[in-house]
């Protein structure tokens, strides 16, 4: 059988995980508090709050500003396929 990923597709895609996962734990200052404080719960959510807050919060400004472009951008900007002008040839 083959592989659905080829050798060199499979280290891009390695390299990339590792790149994020090296940046996450690269942003968190060690401190001694760190190590001694008791792990999470089994239970415990992934995501806190404060983390669902801040993503939905940031979804919200994106999702704004996005549409406020499509629907409020510039009036003379072509907008696609069949949406706005078409340029003369």
């Amino acid at each position: 059988q083959d592989s659905p990923l080829k050798a060199v597709q499979m280290l891009w895609v390695n390299l990339i995980m590792d790149t994020f996962a090296s940046l996450a734990l690269a942003t968190e200052p060690p401190s001694e508090s760190l190590l001694l404080r008791k792990p999470y719960g089994r239970n415990k959510p992934l995501i806190s709050r404060t983390m669902m807050k801040n993503i939905l919060g940031h979804a919200v400004y994106q999702l704004t500003i996005i549409f406020t472009l499509l629907f409020a951008g510039e009036p003379g900007a072509p907008r696609g396929p069949g949406g706005g002008r078409e340029r003369e040839v």
